[in-house]
């Protein structure tokens, strides 16, 4: 009887084992790599179906009728957003933001009762400062964002403290806000354009309505009128009605770009449009220079901070209005640049509706506004940080670092 060996018997046998066992793991590698290549190519195809920041600025689009704000949208795929007050009481036309971004337009409403189905509520700080009862009476929920939304400066922006824990996003003047909304932009022309300067007969210009003997540009103007001519407009002043501004400050040189009060990042309509638009040069007083050049070129304005006093700035102004070749670079950026001013309250929420359209939000913290202590040991500018630009944008709104800590030890809110 012949008995079978290994070698007879078991090596095919298990040959067999082994070449099953290897096909199987031939087979596991290509399904493997198709599972990865089929995830890798629906990324990639997200990625780049995904649309891009798009800001095709229009100014004519601030007269667009609005549709309907209070029926129900037909489209899935707009933002429900709940302006809570009119600014300031001022009504105006909601406009279709899909042309401004090339983004899907939102729905917009000023009902309240829309405020728990609403994605985002948009609250305008002076409008509720003294008076949040409203506010903390309504629900937030986890996926909802209210927009803290302010266009003033950290003096004028009373009541600061009522607005802990209600606000997930910010929306300002401020650079470092989540939803950027400047007073003016420069918008880059197509092809340059040829030198044109407004006829010039006069010397320096001011309009101001806010006068304050113990503010900053008061005090400021009363020593440069000692040394140089200013005409002021304006209450109390040369009477100025609002249809003339442009024409009337393009016949000056200089006009007087004075802040009502100095924080990071706050250029109003005094630079843009009263200036700037008008074509003449600026003279500022406000934020230092280096955060004047963040949005304007260094040679498009004068500051009074490069000047060791008003009679060394009225000196320069003088010569010069005498010498033409220096006055007109000033004016050499504008062969590319066009200033931007006058931008309404229906682009500021179009804003917003681009932001919430593009822009993939976390859940946030309950608010934004922490306590000053910890802003102060976190700077918005490190990776200490890590609440976001939503805390920094609206907890360092308030004044610079060493008034915040005078602020505390004398145990004031605001």
């Amino acid at each position: 009887m012949h008995t079978l060996t290994r070698t007879e018997t078991g090596e095919p046998f298990m040959e067999s084992v082994e070449g099953k066992v290897v096909w199987k793991k031939l087979l596991i590698i290509p399904l493997f790599i198709f599972i990865f290549a089929f995830c890798f190519f629906a990324s990639v195809h997200q990625f780049w179906t995904y649309e891009p920041e798009q800001y095709n600025f229009s100014p004519s689009l601030q007269t667009a009728h609005a549709g309907n704000t209070s029926a129900a949208p037909k489209d899935k795929r707009k933002v429900i957003i709940l302006l809570w007050t009119w600014p300031f009481g001022q009504r105006f036309n909601f406009i279709n933001c899909s042309e401004l971004y090339g983004s899907p337009n939102c729905h917009f409403t000023v009902d309240r009762s829309w405020s728990q189905k609403a994605d985002a509520v948009i609250v305008h700080h002076r409008d509720v400062c003294w008076n949040t009862k409203g506010l903390t009476q309504q629900p937030r929920f986890p996926s909802q964002r209210w927009i803290w939304f302010n266009l003033e400066s950290p003096s004028h922006s009373p009541n600061l403290g009522a607005m802990k824990n209600l606000f997930n996003l910010t929306m300002s003047y401020r650079k470092d806000s989540d939803i950027f909304v400047p007073y003016g932009k420069l918008q880059l022309l197509d092809e340059p354009q040829p030198l044109s300067i407004p006829l010039k007969t006069k010397l320096v210009a001011w309009v101001v309505s806010n006068w304050r003997e113990d503010s900053r540009r008061v005090k400021f103007y009363h020593e440069l009128k000692k040394h140089i001519t200013v005409d002021v407009y304006g209450q109390q002043h040369l009477p100025l009605p609002r249809d003339k501004l442009l024409f009337t400050v393009s016949q000056y040189k200089f006009y007087l770009a004075f802040e009502n009060s100095q924080h990071e990042d706050y250029i109003t309509e005094k630079l843009w449009l009263n200036a700037l638009s008008s074509g003449t040069v600026p003279v500022v007083l406000g934020p230092p220079r280096e955060i004047y050049e963040r949005f304007v070129p260094p040679e498009s304005f004068i500051h009074v901070d490069d000047f060791a006093s008003a009679a060394d700035l009225a000196r320069y102004l003088l010569e010069l209005s005498d010498d033409a070749e220096r006055y007109q670079r000033y004016f050499k950026w504008r062969e590319w640049l066009k200033p931007v001013a006058g931008i309404s309250w229906a682009m500021h929420v179009c804003r917003a509706c681009h932001f919430l359209q593009t822009t993939e939000l976390s859940t946030c913290l309950d608010g934004t506004f922490l306590k000053l202590l910890s802003f102060l040991k976190s700077p918005c500018w490190t990776l200490a940080n890590p609440f976001g630009n939503s805390v920094c944008g609206f907890a360092s709104f308030n004044q610079d670092q060493k008034h915040v800590v005078a602020l505390l030890a004398e145990g004031r809110r605001f």
